[in-house]
């Protein structure tokens, strides 16, 4: 099979691993490699950082006026959007999403660059009501420099768009490194910034195993900030890498997030949110909602609704229109969703549905949707996050003992509420510790609305009203507008 050959993208240019070596993706539908791409080492990363500098130093980047850039950031929505179906496929292929959600992803995916175009030119500072009468002082939003973007596998546009827009809205320059697993898009994506008019060096891409190609980046003197979306252990690795430069770190990890239903909730609502929480993505999502806590009068009825659609699902293509659920982007992936749903089935939990790879043509990586009814929170699959098809689910008598259940995780991303009692809803938000609460919906997503977690599942936030100047540093200016000289700092007065 002839495999599609991708490049890197520093400073403008196309370019192979220094050394040539280069790595295979796998198409998750089939098994089968389908594109080889370049495997950075130290080298390459040390030219994109290099790159990506002398842009932000560059007169053509840095004195570029805000509205200037804002403007440069919509020619990029507006292209992204000419070309949803292309990228949209691209994707699909290469991380095996469905492709009804790859393009629906791609097709909102300008909504967050004409965003923060919007935002380039509302850095504002203040000025300073001092205390001092003949003093006057501002402050200015300035830009960190370089910054370095990690992207994980399971949505790549989407969590590059969170992460290029404001970065370079406040005018920063951008390194990014993709997951080997899905590097392809955000390749495709530089056509695009080329094409929009970005000076060279701006954004550049290396691609590359994470031990080698991204510690080499996080870890690189000039790199000034890093955003990172990911699990915990590259999260610790990315945070000791910091240590060498001391750049600001933002970090969005994993999840086990609750999707709790109260008696009161509309049944037929709960259970489509939570198919959308845990089965949309194959479960390959930092928000699932893999735990579901049901309170005990609506429990059996709402198990009997959630089994039955579950086993309707249908598993196939990801490029078929009609799929509703794909395979998980990677056999590694496959084969630790088989060994969790294993050790819980060991710890008691009883299987409900699924549990098993699914009968689907091919050599794919398809995993059943699955549905473990279990009696312990402490369960390994209450407690760990599975990032796959796995919904794990609970009784619970009372509101008290949801909040106690849905707050005894080490995570705290997300979480859902299925009630019709209002003030139950602003109890139990402001109780429960997620960064991102739902009420009677799930995994809705806006430029305008912030991301991040709570405990381990990261710090800083992402999107926003505020995400540009989480990729600035805030300047004091001090000016003395006294006639008089200043006095001799050894004479006291």
């Amino acid at each position: 099979m002839t495999l599609s050959e991708y490049k890197m993208f520093i400073n403008g240019l196309w370019v192979d691993a220094q050394n040539g070596a280069r790595f295979d993706s796998l198409n998750p539908a089939n098994g089968e490699p389908w594109a080889s791409f370049p495997h950075a080492q130290e080298a390459d990363v040390n030219a994109a950082v290099d790159a990506a500098q002398k842009a932000f130093e560059n007169p053509a980047w840095r004195n570029l006026h805000a509205t200037a850039r804002g403007k440069l950031l919509r020619k990029l929505g507006d292209l992204i959007a000419t070309k949803q179906t292309q990228l949209a496929q691209l994707e699909t292929n290469d991380n095996g999403k469905l492709i009804r959600e790859t393009k629906g992803q791609i097709g909102y995916m300008p909504e967050f660059f004409y965003y923060y175009a919007g935002q380039a030119d509302k850095l504002e500072g203040q000025t300073l009501p001092l205390d001092k009468t003949d003093m006057f002082a501002y402050t200015t939003h300035e830009p960190l420099g370089v910054v370095a973007a990690i992207i994980p596998w399971n949505s790549p546009m989407y969590l590059t768009a969170v992460k290029l827009a404001p970065a370079l809205a406040a005018g920063n320059t951008v390194v990014l490194k993709p997951s080997e697993h899905a590097s392809a898009t955000i390749l495709e994506l530089m056509h695009l910034v080329q094409k929009a008019g970005f000076p060279d060096g701006v954004v550049n891409v290396v691609t590359g195993l994470g031990v080698d190609t991204g510690s080499a980046l996080t870890k690189h003197p000039l790199v000034r900030r890093i955003a990172f979306t990911g699990g915990g252990e590259g999260a610790k690795s990315v945070i000791k890498n910091s240590a060498e430069n001391l750049a600001q770190v933002s970090l969005e990890l994993g999840g086990k997030s609750p999707n709790i239903i109260f008696e009161d909730a509309d049944i037929g609502s709960a259970v489509n949110g939570v198919i959308a929480g845990i089965f949309a993505a194959s479960g390959q999502s930092c928000v699932a909602g893999s735990r579901l806590l049901v309170q005990d009068t609506v429990y059996d009825e709402f198990l009997t609704a959630l089994k039955t659609r579950a086993a309707s699902i249908i598993i196939g293509d990801p490029l078929d229109p009609t799929s509703e659920m794909g395979p998980m982007a990677t056999q590694t992936q496959l084969t630790l969703v088989e060994r969790m749903v294993a050790t819980a089935i060991a710890q008691g939990a009883e299987l409900i549905h699924g549990g098993k790879r699914a009968a689907v043509a091919g050599d794919g990586w398809y995993f059943e949707p699955t549905i473990l009814a279990v009696n312990d929170n402490q369960c390994s699959i209450m407690q760990e996050e599975v990032f796959g098809p796995v919904a794990s689910i609970m009784r619970f008598k009372d509101e008290a003992e949801a909040l106690a259940l849905a707050n005894d995780t080490e995570f705290g991303l997300a979480a859902g509420i299925w009630t019709r009692d209002n003030a139950r809803v602003h109890r139990m938000s402001k109780a429960v510790q997620a960064g991102i609460i739902w009420v009677n919906t799930y995994r809705a997503v806006s430029p305008m609305g912030a991301i991040g977690g709570y405990k381990a599942s990261g710090y800083g936030r992402e999107s926003g009203i505020d995400g540009v100047k989480d990729y600035t540093q805030l300047k004091t200016v001090w000016i003395n507008t006294s006639s008089e000289p200043m006095a001799d700092p050894f004479v006291m007065r």
